[in-house]
């Protein structure tokens, strides 16, 4: 079996109609997205099946909904491979949480309590302090980190997710977005506005850091069975203290998601696989790797999982 590398998507990977194929074929399915409508107190089921994709995509809604599909997908990539033994668990942003579940941190149930609350937080502070990402193509992070460093306009603005060697995404008010924007695009960058309401993984979402802390501290943190590679580190961490901060930090820290995979390469993992809805890490990973050397696929139908045990075999 290939050396293999779970990774698990988070926001911007939502669609309505996903899960779909699993929960009408999978009874197992259906009993976790019951689960998980009773952690969130959301009808789960229904705004990933039927939406309407605006209430699907609100920070309340979509960080459990996007987590129970995530954990259907690894459930049934569990069942029809039992044998399999990762060498990492990765997740981007919220995906991080569907990480730790799959490496035995948290329960399932936990990482539903934990994703819901910090979607409630979030919601919060985007509404306290409005603002918004942007994808900046066509420059590296060290030089968006210049730019931001000489950077004089008004507003808020930070790297928010170092996605691959040409792709950042900044995170800020309507102000400090807008002026670097402008920055960047007479630097050679694309700027593309990312359809998100809230500045995830900068300053004006940081109030929610302490409370989600707080959360935290009455939900049992265990060993990882399996190493994780953290956004915030792009490294391991075995003590459950520690990877409570980290996951408080999270909120307003840095994705550092480029380097997480050139540790999984570094490492010599054969297959990467993207458990959960569309293909967008995917597409990111396939942007880090050299051509050839590893393989990336994604899975949300039993179709797909199909197409990865052929893989990883």
């Amino acid at each position: 079996m290939k050396k293999t590398a779970i990774i698990f998507p988070g926001q911007g990977s939502q669609f309505v109609g996903m899960g779909r194929e699993f929960l009408e074929a999978d009874s197992a399915a259906g009993e976790l997205m019951a689960m998980a409508e009773r952690q969130s107190g959301f009808p789960l089921r229904g705004l990933c099946l039927e939406g309407p994709l605006g209430e699907l995509t609100r920070v309340l809604h979509l960080q459990p909904a996007v987590t129970a599909v995530n954990l259907i997908c690894w459930q049934a990539l569990q069942r029809a491979l039992p044998e399999l033994q990762p060498a990492f668990f990765a997740g981007h942003s919220l995906g991080e949480y569907s990480a730790l579940c799959a490496a035995g941190v948290v329960s399932a149930e936990d990482c539903l309590s934990l994703v819901t609350r910090r979607g409630e937080f979030m919601e919060r502070e985007g509404a306290a302090h409005s603002g918004g990402m942007r994808a900046v193509l066509g420059l590296k992070v060290a030089e968006v980190d210049q730019l931001l460093a000489e950077y004089a306009g008004e507003g808020v603005v930070v790297v928010a997710n170092h996605n691959s060697e040409k792709q950042v995404v900044v995170s800020g008010d309507a102000a400090g977005l807008d002026g670097f924007s402008l920055v960047c695009e007479d630097r050679g960058a694309k700027v593309i506005p990312l359809n998100v309401s809230v500045a995830n993984h900068s300053p004006l979402v940081a109030g929610a850091v302490e409370d989600f802390a707080a959360f935290m501290a009455g939900i049992e943190f265990r060993r990882p069975q399996v190493p994780v590679l953290f956004n915030v580190t792009a490294g391991e961490e075995d003590d459950p203290a520690a990877i409570r901060t980290i996951m408080a930090e999270q909120i307003a820290a840095r994705v550092r998601w480029f380097e997480v995979v050139n540790r999984m390469i570094g490492a010599g993992v054969q297959v990467i696989v993207e458990v959960g809805p569309k293909n967008v890490l995917t597409g990111l990973v396939k942007k880090i790797v050299p051509r050839g050397e590893v393989t990336c696929v994604q899975f949300d139908t039993p179709e797909g999982l199909a197409r990865v045990i052929a893989e990883i075999g």
